[in-house]
C-alpha cells in the first residue's frame, strides 16, 4: 500500500475504534470505551506515520510522530497539529493499553474497576480530537503533494 492509501486505511481502523468507543458510552461499559479510544488513537497517529513508509506493531506511536518531526519529515504540515497527535497519543498510549487489559495488579485492580464514566467521556473526547488532527494533517499532506506521491 502507498503511503496516503496506508494512511487512509488506518484512518478507517481508527474511525471503527472511535465508533465502538461511542457504542460502549452508551452501553456505560468504561473500560471497552478506555480500551476503544486507546485504539482509534494509536490507528490515527499511525495513519501520520503511514506517510513516510511502514509502520511497525507499536503501542507507543508519539517518539515515532516527534521523530518525524525532528527530522523534518512534515514538511508543510502544521507541526502543532503532530504535537498534539503525539500528546494525544502519549496520553492514551501502552500504559493504558496494559491497563485496559490486565488491570492493576499491585493495587489489585480489574480493568472494569480502573475506569469510571469521567475517564470514558474524556477519552472518547480525545480519540475524536486525535481523528480530527490525523485527517487534517493526512489531508495537508496529501496537499502539499499535489495528491501523490
Amino acid at each position: 500500500m502507498r503511503g496516503s492509501d496506508s494512511a487512509l486505511y488506518r484512518l478507517r481502523v481508527a474511525r471503527g475504534f472511535l465508533e465502538e468507543a461511542r457504542q460502549d458510552l452508551s452501553l456505560k461499559r468504561w473500560r471497552s470505551v478506555m480500551d476503544n479510544a486507546q485504539l482509534a488513537v494509536e490507528n490515527a497517529a499511525k495513519a501520520v506515520l503511514a506517510l513516510f513508509g511502514p509502520v511497525g506493531r507499536t503501542h507507543n506511536p508519539a517518539p515515532l510522530l516527534r521523530q518525524a518531526l525532528e527530522d523534518s519529515r512534515l514538511y508543510g504540515i502544521d507541526a502543532e497539529k503532530v504535537q498534539r497527535l503525539a500528546e494525544l497519543a502519549e496520553l492514551l498510549g501502552f500504559d493504558v493499553h496494559v491497563q485496559t487489559d490486565y488491570g492493576d495488579e499491585f493495587a489489585g485492580l480489574t480493568p472494569w474497576e480502573l475506569f469510571d464514566k469521567t475517564d470514558a467521556a474524556q477519552a472518547l473526547e480525545m480519540a475524536e480530537e486525535a481523528i480530527a488532527l490525523a485527517r487534517a494533517i493526512v489531508g495537508e499532506w496529501e496537499a502539499s503533494k499535489g495528491g501523490q506521491q
